[in-house]
């Protein structure tokens, strides 16, 4: 299956959180895509839980070298401004969180997030968009072959 993942799921490959065994899991048995905003945002991430002490700068950059080596094809954004701009007016949220969407829509495949309320809210936008996208605690569940 392939599927667009977000720095909700990246991190989780490097930070032992909630989801992270299923986030693992997705590495294998999947082909995953990203736009290249993945890169800026997981290292965001990391920086934010270096300063809440939550990781060293060691881990930190240890973390980001993992990332880098996933098997993640990193897509440009540029192509995705327009569809992103309009999932992010309709659904009142950030514009970067909808680019994932936005590319998982416009390629036809699915895209998981960690993130559970922008999941609820984006299904609520319609039926096309519900079909595009999925929690990571259903991908687990099984409930992944919708598409």
């Amino acid at each position: 299956m392939r599927l667009v993942i977000d720095a909700s799921i990246a991190v989780k490959w490097v930070v032992t959180e909630d989801g992270t065994d299923e986030a693992v899991s997705l590495l294998s048995g999947h082909r995953l895509a990203a736009p290249d905003l993945l890169v800026a945002e997981c290292a965001n991430i990391l920086r934010k839980k270096v300063r809440r002490s939550e990781l060293t700068v060691e881990e930190a950059m240890v973390a980001v070298r993992i990332i880098q080596r996933a098997d993640v094809e990193l897509l440009p954004m540029r192509a995705l401004m327009e569809s992103a701009t309009r999932l992010a007016i309709d659904l009142d949220r950030p514009a970067y969180e909808c680019v994932y969407l936005a590319l998982a829509m416009n390629q036809g495949w699915q895209f998981v997030t960690a993130d559970t309320k922008f999941v609820d809210k984006a299904r609520q936008l319609s039926p096309a968009v519900a079909q595009a996208i999925l929690s990571l605690e259903e991908l687990a569940g099984g409930s992944g072959d919708r598409h």
